[in-house]
């Protein structure tokens, strides 16, 4: 095994922290408690051509790998940004540019891409469902062909960033098989502000940088060429978006943890109690250490997820993209990346909650106020126990696909 990192590597994760220094607690402090969107962060990564990282150099971007847009989100939260430096980043790139380079036609990378890679268009993927939450095949949302059209209808709930975003990925179902769930399901990309759809925001606990929103989609009219990947065979998709994102929201948890972490040790150092530094005390020393020590293995779990994405699961051909028997046959190769996407997100997400814990512990009473900002970062990983999928669904799939258990869903 080699664990060396790559010299490109080394020198993205760097430049994103140095990015995201730029931009103090306190700035998200304030965009925060005001509910703004952070336009002058937003506008610093794409300058950085993070928007446009894992999109291929012939459309804007810069051609680069699973593993390095991790090291982007990682560091761009260790730097100050907390979960918001995921956040960003996952909503375009993970659940628009991602899937669009990796099986959008020809016709839909040339529209899109570009202004993805340029910060001109944000994203969204519209997936979950009031009645349906975690069980994506119970989603109702369906799409009815009429002559070249689909009609859309339906609600959904939870959608991140539908307000800001141009570009959205959208879950349907174009028919309702008896015989196999996971079939019948399509995506589409749909470009908004669309008068079809009406969003409006879901007043939250934390993440206020960024609106998440309930949607009603009436008579949505979108065609053949708006599919993206095999109708009726989006579920397998779907799996190869949901997967980074899980990936994605271990390192930005791990990222997020270890900026809290900094805080207090550097809390610890300078406050005194009984005539000592409270650092010097086992009672705090001995759960810091353990927070870092279990991050690291954390690290090291979500990182195997993302070289297992990049080097044993490789997009179709384009020939290939829309071909329904290639994509399913195919798709044998998400279930290795699924068992480490799904431990790293429930190692990841437990262990930085302990970790944030902790370092609201070393601040006392202040951890509590918002002036220390770790109450803020405490909000914001809570979100990770229930999000992007419930630790309880993360087991589930461990118990079941890699422990053989019987299924219990």
């Amino acid at each position: 095994m080699d664990f060396e990192v790559k010299e490109e590597h080394k020198l993205i994760a760097k430049l994103a922290e140095e990015v995201s220094r730029k931009f103090p607690v306190e700035y998200w402090r304030e965009k925060e408690e005001k509910k703004e969107f952070a336009d002058e962060f937003w506008n610093a990564i794409v300058n950085a051509g993070f928007t446009g990282a894992i999109i291929p150099e012939e459309y804007g971007g810069s051609g680069l790998d699973i593993q390095a847009l991790m090291l982007i989100m990682e560091n761009l939260s260790r730097g100050g940004a907390g979960l918001a430096g995921t956040w960003y980043l996952m909503l375009t790139e993970v659940f628009t540019a991602l899937p669009i380079t990796r099986y959008g036609t020809i016709e839909q990378k040339e529209k899109y891409l570009p202004k993805i890679a340029r910060g001109e268009y944000e994203g969204c993927m519209a997936l979950t469902e009031p009645e349906a939450g975690s069980n994506t095949l119970a989603i109702t949302a369906n799409a009815v062909k009429e002559g070249d059209e689909y009609v859309v209808n339906g609600r959904k709930i939870f959608i991140s960033g539908a307000d800001r975003a141009r570009i959205m990925l959208l879950v349907a179902r174009t028919s309702m098989p008896r015989e196999k769930r996971t079939k019948g399901i399509t995506l589409f990309l749909v470009e908004l502000p669309n008068k079809s759809v009406e969003c409006r925001p879901i007043p939250k606990h934390g993440i206020n940088y960024s609106n998440t929103c309930e949607l009603s989609i009436e008579d949505l009219r979108l065609g053949e060429e708006d599919i993206l990947g095999p109708k009726d065979h989006g579920w397998y998709v779907l799996l190869d978006v949901l997967n980074p994102e899980r990936i994605g929201f271990a390192v930005g948890s791990i990222g997020t943890a270890e900026l809290a972490l900094e805080k207090a040790i550097e809390y610890s150092k300078t406050r005194i109690v009984f005539g000592k530094q409270i650092g010097s005390y086992q009672g705090l020393q001995h759960p810091i250490a353990e927070a870092y020590a279990t991050l690291q293995g954390a690290r090291l779990l979500a990182y195997k997820a993302a070289w297992i994405y990049d080097n044993k699961n490789p997009p179709p051909p384009q020939d290939k993209v829309r071909d329904p028997k290639y994509i399913y046959e195919k798709s044998h190769q998400y279930r290795e990346v699924g068992k480490y996407s799904n431990m790293a997100k429930v190692v990841a997400v437990e262990n930085a909650i302990k970790a944030i814990y902790w370092a609201m512990q070393v601040f006392g009473g202040l951890g509590y106020a918002k002036e220390t900002d770790v109450e803020r970062w405490w909000r914001e990983i809570n979100l990770l126990r229930i999000a992007p999928v419930s630790q309880q669904v993360a087991l589930n799939y461990i118990a079941h696909h890699i422990l053989g258990m019987p299924k219990s869903y």
